[in-house]
């Protein structure tokens, strides 16, 4: 058997890298290794642990819809706590996940100054947002770890997934902001931020979702 070191491996930007018959010890000695401060996303369901490092056109997106659903709960008047990516696991469930980004809305209020997770006594995140560029989001941990509502960009275009009899159905309304035509509005601001830029893109974003709030959706 060979036996190789994390700081032996090298994934390119864009890439990702499979483990198979990886131990739910190993995975947290893995996790320990890696540390919070690297650029690499993980996710382990299984067994099965996978690696990925994202290219900056995945981080820019991933920023932009953040800040879209940011200015729309400002906007609602909606509280939300947001973790980012922070890890996602129990054991229990032989999974764990790191979204690229991730709110409490519904459960906000059970997050404030948390500076530790556990799933045994906290909620999963209300609401999970994962850009996918040159890889395809793999959702059995976010199945098994019960995160209600997913927001898939790829492709220039926002789909919605929500969690039905445990498992994902595509949706054409989030659940958490059921008057709102929210696939229309990420998808046409984040490619509006491409060319017009972000203060640009988010300004016109907040005028649209006024409109809407006033019976004047254009």
């Amino acid at each position: 058997m060979v036996t190789l070191q994390l700081r032996q491996l090298t994934i390119p930007p864009g890439q990702r890298l499979l483990i198979q018959n990886v131990s739910w010890q190993e995975f947290e000695n893995i996790l320990a290794e890696l540390g919070d401060h690297r650029g690499l996303r993980v996710a382990y369901y299984k067994g099965e642990l996978e690696l990925r490092m994202p290219l900056p056109k995945h981080e820019k997106a991933k920023v932009m819809i953040s800040y879209l659903l940011t200015a729309l709960l400002e906007e609602l008047d909606m509280d939300w706590e947001s973790l980012g990516s922070s890890t996602f696991k129990s054991k229990e469930m032989a999974a764990g996940i790191e979204p690229d980004d991730c709110f409490y809305i519904q459960n906000h209020a059970l997050m404030i100054g948390k500076e530790r997770l556990d799933l045994t006594v906290d909620p999963p995140p209300d609401l999970a947002i994962e850009v996918d560029v040159t890889s395809t989001t793999q959702v059995n941990a976010y199945e098994a770890l019960k995160v209600s509502e997913i927001w898939r960009y790829s492709q220039g275009r926002l789909q919605i997934f929500v969690l039905q009899d445990g498992k994902y159905e595509a949706s054409q309304i989030s659940p958490s902001f059921p008057n709102f035509p929210v696939i229309e509005g990420i998808s046409r601001f984040v490619e509006m931020s491409r060319t017009a830029g972000t203060r640009p893109a988010l300004k016109e974003f907040r005028n649209w979702v006024k409109d809407i709030m006033a019976g004047d959706r254009c």
